[in-house]
């Protein structure tokens, strides 16, 4: 092996970075996979996270997880959202608190368009009752747990799950459920359920409101009689929550509208009662990072046609924004959506929808580069690949040259010339395509920044993928 890039620390560097990438890689044989996955070099030296967090692990690979010694390892498998929940399952009675927390609040995932299935129900229902508090609060916390269990915590016997079963599925729960909850002995479940029903309820509401805790939210959305609306207006309390509450008398509403505050303009400028003329002739302002996920009759509306059509044809940027987020906009208001100039539509549709245009994907993918969303873009299904060699190999821009490696038509020696490219992030996606020449694969794993990627390359062949195990000290 080469040692031309620095001392030991560099080696051990490049051993971690290749190991890791062996660990995705979707070639590696079971026996080099079992192999990987029992490794315990103590401290660090452990099983990369790729290889713990692979999707549709055997049996074999399972059982050496869940024996391993090491408690990282099995908590690295308690969030992997490749895991089968009842594989993971299988940690409710880890002796490692740790492990059980990591199994209780379940895999953090940043990528919307990846769905986790949830723990059974009964796994939920002893990771709630374990001995532990922070295993308890990471259940709660957890945003991974069927609606069905969630409801169910309204009758546990700790407060702690009644308010988050009140907090998360009021609605849902029966009416003799959420009587017992506005009486239960735990103030903080009653101000939670009181805050659910205020809906439907001006006393409560009233109530609310004398409590600072909870006056402003009850003001956005409780139930108000006329006199309690019109003494809030006058004394300008929480007014900006105010102006977007759905029982606020319309010449209230129409006060509010040429409010001297900002704030208090743009909520009402929201409101789904109003039409599009009266909408537009109050004078707001979006904010031009403004998502839109703020405005409640849209978030709550986005599989109903009539809420995502209404929004989408409005004038109004944050309707806009807010029907967005809908992945069921039918194909005439997805269309329309896309040919706004809204940076930010944009940067919603390539993050949220299956089938956005290819000409969106590829201006937030033009003008983020090394963000997020662009990355949103250029994993969507729909983003472009043919033709995309002739038009970038040679681009100024090594953001372009990137995309050059996506073309099916791309040679390998186009693909090795791109793997030597001045910016690192071509040459990391050059080394990670199948088509690299082998002699330059094998090069690739000595360079450390192209060692992870020339690892988890498919075309990587097996003795080399079990010489980086070798090199790295795993034992064989």
């Amino acid at each position: 092996m080469r040692t031309t890039h620095g001392g030991t620390g560099s080696m051990v560097a490049f051993h971690a970075s290749a190991l890791d990438g062996v660990g995705r890689n979707p070639a590696l044989p079971v026996s080099l996979l079992l192999r990987l996955l029992a490794f315990d070099g103590g401290g660090d030296r452990r099983p990369p996270r790729g290889a713990l967090q692979r999707a549709g692990l055997p049996e074999a690979a399972v059982m050496v997880i869940l024996a391993h010694r090491d408690p990282g390892v099995r908590i690295d498998f308690a969030m992997s959202a490749g895991a089968e929940p009842a594989q993971r399952a299988r940690l409710v009675d880890d002796p490692s608190p740790k492990v059980r927390v990591a199994l209780a609040y379940g895999p953090e995932v940043y990528d919307p368009r990846t769905e986790v299935a949830p723990l059974p129900d009964a796994v939920c229902a002893r990771l709630l009752d374990d001995p532990v508090p922070s295993v308890r609060a990471a259940l709660l916390d957890s945003r991974n747990v069927a609606p069905s269990f969630v409801a169910s915590m309204a009758g546990h016997h700790r407060a702690a799950a009644r308010r988050e079963a009140v907090r998360r599925a009021w609605e849902i729960l029966p009416a003799g459920v959420r009587s017992a909850l506005l009486a239960d002995p735990d103030p903080e479940v009653r101000r939670a359920a009181a805050l659910g029903e205020c809906r439907r309820d001006a006393r409560l509401t009233a109530a609310l409101v004398r409590d600072p805790r909870s006056a402003a939210e009850a003001l956005r959305r409780g139930l108000l009689d006329r006199a309690d609306a019109e003494r809030y207006v006058v004394e300008r309390t929480h007014l900006a929550a105010l102006a977007g509450n759905p029982s606020l008398p319309a010449d209230l509403v129409a006060r509010l509208a040429v409010d001297p505050d900002e704030a208090v303009r743009l909520a009402v400028s929201l409101r789904p009662e109003l039409d599009e003329a009266r909408r537009m002739a109050i004078d707001f302002t979006a904010g031009e990072r403004d998502r839109g996920d703020g405005v409640p009759w849209v978030r709550d509306g986005l599989t109903d046609p009539a809420v995502l059509r209404r929004a989408a044809t409005s004038g109004h940027p944050l309707l806009r924004r807010a029907a967005a987020w809908s992945p069921h906009l039918p194909p005439d208001l997805l269309s329309l959506l896309a040919r706004v100039e809204d940076p930010v539509l944009d940067d919603l549709l390539g993050i949220h929808h299956p089938d956005t245009p290819e000409e969106v994907l590829m201006r937030v993918y033009a003008r983020l580069g090394a963000t997020f969303s662009a990355w949103m873009a250029e994993t969507h299904p729909r983003f472009p690949r043919e033709g995309l060699a002739a038009r970038y190999a040679d681009h100024p821009d090594g953001k372009y040259r990137r995309l050059a490696v996506r073309d099916p038509a791309a040679t390998p020696a186009l693909i090795e010339r791109l793997s030597h490219d001045p910016v690192v992030w071509t040459r990391q996606a050059a080394a990670g395509d199948p088509r690299l020449p082998l002699h330059r694969l094998l090069e690739a794993l000595h360079v450390p920044e192209l060692a992870s990627r020339a690892g988890a390359n498919p075309a990587l062949p097996e003795d080399a993928m079990a010489a980086v195990l070798d090199r790295a000290g795993v034992p064989a």
